[in-house]
């Protein structure tokens, strides 16, 4: 009678051991599954982004053109504070320096031959017109002797006529031939006057030369000077560094030699996520810290953000990003642009928001699901995403209290494989 009991009960024990651990291997185990609690509350949506620091203002200079290589007499150099009007750099002025006494002297020179020219003119048109006052004397004399012809013989008579009919002819041929002495006279001064004007022309094309060797600063900022790539007799080697132009370097007409930026106004400009392009519209705030220095914090705007978004080609992942632009309030003098920024954008406040982590929203056929902790394991509802922030996720269609899972509960119940037979490999071999 004993041993059956014993039989029994040994029985009952492999049975109930074989149960435990089937259930152990079937069913998954709510509590290995990580949650977190649904949270309700005030959420503000902050974006973060990296941008440069770059001046709205700045002018290029350029190598005035003058047909030749010019030699830079002075330079300032790059970081050099200027104010408008201060000299940031010379270049050698002795060509057109020449070229401008040249043009003055041709001009003094037209200026002497019209004097002269006006002299003359006046001087023949006096003789002229003595010329002329005789002859018309002479017509009118003739014309009275022509009269008393029946008070003379016919031979008399006749002489008189002849004389009035050479008096006029003389007045005609003299009159055209003062007509020409005062055309002769206005071309000449013409042609000289013109003649002047190329010299005046001149005189102003050496002035304005000489004054663009000589620039100046359109506002107040700082001096960048660029590399000088004929320094090396115009050889470029891959990954080279070129110096900078400097004073007596030789520049060639149209090179690029320095620039003014403008440090009192500037911005900032980054690149903004697919995700984040819903968060951020013109005018919201943004806090700036520079890289460069990390004590200093600016503020600033939204002013613009890019309605088209463009793909970075060598980024991981080819996302599509967004260009934003934001107008800073106030500057430091320890910040210059061409520095790297990071951004922190303050977007839409929500109150009384549920939400939850954005690691436990889930994409179940194209509507994002959330998997509800209840007392026979994960119930999936779906959800309304309002807004999201890089950690967080505000839903409609769940409330507090609930539990939500973090991970898949649907590929965390596959069952586990059994261990296979035989020697298992160490960790690390």
């Amino acid at each position: 009678m004993t041993r059956p009991w014993i039989v029994t009960a040994v029985v009952a024990a492999v049975l109930l051991g074989v149960a435990a651990a089937g259930w152990s291997r079937v069913a998954p185990a709510a509590s290995l599954i990580p949650t977190s609690p649904l949270e309700k509350g005030t959420v503000e949506i902050r974006v973060n982004a990296a941008g440069d620091l770059r001046a709205t203002r700045s002018t290029q200079f350029f190598v005035p053109p003058m047909g030749a290589q010019l030699t830079i007499v002075s330079l300032a150099n790059s970081g050099t504070a200027v104010k408008a009007g201060d000299l940031i750099a010379e270049f050698d002025a002795s060509e057109q320096e020449f070229a401008l006494e040249q043009a003055n002297f041709e001009l003094q020179l037209a200026d002497q031959e019209i004097a002269k020219t006006e002299a003359e003119a006046a001087v023949l048109a006096a003789d002229d017109e003595v010329a002329l006052l005789t002859a018309r004397f002479n017509v009118r004399r003739a014309e009275l002797d022509a009269r008393a012809n029946e008070l003379v013989g016919s031979l008399v008579a006749q002489q008189n006529l002849l004389l009035l009919e050479e008096a006029r002819a003389r007045l005609t041929a003299l009159e055209k031939e003062v007509q020409s002495h005062t055309e002769t006279s206005t071309a000449s001064t013409a042609m000289i006057r013109t003649k002047r004007t190329r010299a005046l022309a001149s005189v102003a094309t050496a002035n304005r030369n000489i004054e663009s060797l000589r620039v100046v600063a359109p506002f107040d900022g700082f001096v960048s000077v660029r590399p000088n790539f004929n320094a090396l007799g115009g050889i470029v080697f891959s990954g080279s560094a070129m110096p900078d132009f400097k004073a007596g370097d030789a520049a060639n007409p149209g090179m690029l030699f320095a620039e003014l930026i403008d440090t009192t106004r500037v911005e900032v400009t980054a690149k903004l996520a697919e995700s984040d392009r819903a968060n951020v519209a013109p005018g919201q705030r943004v806090e700036i810290r520079v890289d460069a220095a990390p004590d200093i914090q600016l503020t600033g705007k939204v002013r613009a953000v890019s309605s088209v978004a463009s793909r970075q080609m060598f980024e991981a992942g080819g996302e599509r990003r967004f260009d934003i632009a934001f107008d800073v309030e106030g500057t430091h003098p320890q910040v210059r642009p061409g520095v790297s920024t990071a951004l922190a954008i303050s977007g839409q406040v929500f109150q009384n928001a549920v939400h939850v982590p954005r690691a436990a929203i889930f994409d179940v056929t194209g509507q994002p699901t959330v998997y509800v902790k209840t007392r026979s394991g994960f119930e999936p509802r779906a959800v309304k995403v309002i807004a999201r922030t890089e950690t967080r996720a505000i839903v409609e269609g769940v409330d507090v209290p609930a539990e939500v899972a973090l991970v898949n509960p649907l590929r965390t119940a596959a069952p586990a494989r059994p261990a296979a037979a035989g020697p298992q490999p160490q960790p690390g071999r």
